[in-house]
């Protein structure tokens, strides 16, 4: 059985959507897993031992200078696999059913109209899975896997998954530190340095502030500076993230790819919510937490000027942090 993925991005919701691989080996253990990216996010699924090919395709350079040579090559390329019994569009977007269009298959799964904000993407699906958009995704990317696949993945099996990634852990407890990650894909989903320095102080735990543009650097070396008990973190690749992450005690952040990323390796994590869903975007566990602003979203229309992150109390924060680690 020969299966095709298609989960062109963003970071966060790869590492989420990674978790699906494990149940379809479970049942299909012979399977033939490939999952098609866009290239700038290849590295997300290095790592993962389910996945036999990396597919990759260029959309972030495509877009940026746009060539007919370029869509061409993308196109030849796609059609140029071999068939697939089942192509499975996770995303549900129009470009990411027109990729999935021109990958050669018998079947060809996607979301239906009324389950997707770009409703013109269902039209090249052979057969759609109907599930509402504000669903939780988690349960979006089961159940249309349970569909397609002939899959009966429960509640039960996701509170138990296994990491997505499998790195050695450091059993030496005196070196497992919190992390925090200072930065987020727009400024309303960044929760404050001197909020997160609240945080820091308050528990009995050293954390690595991670960061990775130059703004972000600069928060994490102002929130290093109102603490004594964090440092900076390296300039990190992904691999190095991974292993960072597999390592920490706890995962502290907004809605962005690293939290995500903590909830699909198991690791104690605090998602903190503003301007996003929560009850959409996140899967809560006995040590996956989220904390949500009192703003009202709606998930088809982000609403990037709310701010309301900043009205979550830092106390809250550390009270939840204290109770998941039993400090």
């Amino acid at each position: 059985m020969k299966i095709a993925i298609v989960r062109l991005s963003a970071l966060g919701d790869i590492f989420q959507s990674m978790i699906i691989l494990q149940f379809i080996k479970s049942k299909y253990p012979t399977a033939q897993i490939d999952w098609v990216v866009d290239s700038f996010y290849e590295d997300a699924l290095k790592g993962n031992s389910d996945i036999n090919n990396i597919i990759t395709v260029n959309l972030k350079k495509l877009k940026k200078s746009f060539s007919f040579r370029e869509l061409f090559n993308i196109i030849k390329r796609l059609k140029s696999l071999s068939t697939y019994d089942y192509i499975i569009d996770l995303q549900g977007l129009l470009k990411s059913a027109v990729i999935s269009s021109f990958i050669p298959g018998k079947s060809r799964f996607g979301y239906d109209k009324r389950s997707i904000r770009e409703k013109f993407a269902a039209l090249f699906y052979s057969k759609t899975f109907s599930i509402p958009y504000d669903e939780n995704v988690i349960k979006r990317y089961v159940g249309i896997l349970n569909y397609a696949l002939d899959l009966e993945i429960t509640s039960k099996e996701i509170f138990s998954k296994k990491p997505i990634f499998n790195y050695p852990k450091n059993d030496n407890p005196t070196t497992k530190k919190g992390l925090i990650i200072i930065g987020a894909s727009f400024e309303s989903k960044i929760y404050p340095v001197e909020y997160f320095a609240r945080v820091v102080n308050s528990l009995d735990l050293d954390f690595i502030v991670v960061w990775k543009t130059a703004k972000e650097k600069k928060m994490a070396t102002e929130l290093v500076k109102l603490t004594n008990k964090s440092n900076l973190s390296d300039g990190l690749d992904l691999s190095a993230l991974k292993n960072l992450v597999a390592n920490a005690s706890i995962v502290i952040g907004g809605d962005t790819g690293p939290t995500h990323l903590a909830w699909a390796m198991n690791i104690p994590s605090i998602t903190l919510f503003g301007p996003t869903p929560m009850e959409r975007n996140f899967f809560q566990t006995s040590i996956n937490h989220g904390i949500k602003s009192k703003s009202n979203v709606n998930p088809y229309k982000i609403n990037k000027n709310d701010d309301s992150i900043r009205n979550i109390n830092p106390a809250e924060i550390s009270h939840l942090a204290s109770k998941i680690l039993k400090i």
